[in-house]
């Protein structure tokens, strides 16, 4: 894996305490810090990291060779939800129709990310998770919960609904979740979601949702290998 000097397109998300830097083009790969430069160093930082996660999948990403090639496209106003360490502003990219090319390089991403958190998971049994310097940090039965459970907040924001109803099997849970975030952008694709709700609320759009699920499955992954270290 060859670092490239290409320029990689990124977005800034400044909040009061805490700054996102994601890459426009690549879901996922979405890192904060106290400022801008801090959040751009974390995210060149994180680019190998990200790759192995897209290693197998052929859909050619390349880490930038250095920081400078991360190249600032847009900057957008944080909130509150981007001090507590979630990116929770969204680029204007983000607005543009899908196409049935769009969901297939999506379901690829995806599928990578969810085989990289399960394998992490896999890593992670029966073993415990280091602590935070306060002590803090969720066990990984309790991760995984949380992923399902936000994974079935983010379809909802994308106006679409899980397959079925829970079961109280975790694993079993978790990937019936995944089919229905595909079966969510299938429907996004052909125009079956409304743009607004029943209530008139703005839905998200495919793009905002698939940024938001591959960052926040690939976030925990990496705390739960970190935590393992």
């Amino acid at each position: 894996m060859t670092p490239s000097s290409r320029q990689v397109p990124v977005c800034i998300e400044t909040g009061s305490k805490r700054v996102f830097a994601s890459a426009l083009d690549w879901p996922g790969w979405s890192r904060s810090g106290r400022d801008e430069a801090a959040a751009l160093q974390t995210l060149f930082e994180y680019g190998p990291r990200y790759a192995r996660v897209l290693r197998s999948t052929g859909l050619g990403f390349t880490p930038p060779s250095s920081v400078a090639a991360l190249k600032v496209e847009e900057h957008l106003k944080g909130s509150a939800t981007t001090d507590f360490g979630s990116p929770g502003a969204f680029p204007k990219v983000d607005a543009k129709p899908i196409t049935p090319a769009d969901v297939e390089h999506f379901a690829v991403l995806l599928h990578a990310c969810w085989k990289t958190f399960d394998a992490i998971v896999r890593k992670a049994q029966g073993r415990e998770l280091r602590k935070g310097p306060r002590g803090g940090g969720r066990n990984l039965e309790t991760m995984v919960r949380h992923i399902y459970e936000a994974d079935g907040a983010y379809l909802g924001g994308l106006g679409w609904k899980p397959i079925g109803p829970p079961t109280g099997r975790a694993s079993e849970e978790l990937q019936r979740m995944r089919l229905g975030i595909l079966d969510g952008l299938t429907a996004s694709l052909h125009g079956d979601i409304p743009a607004r709700g029943p209530r008139g609320g703005v839905r998200w759009t495919a793009r905002r949702f698939v940024r938001r699920v591959a960052w926040h499955v690939l976030d925990h992954a990496w705390e739960i290998e970190d935590r393992l270290a």
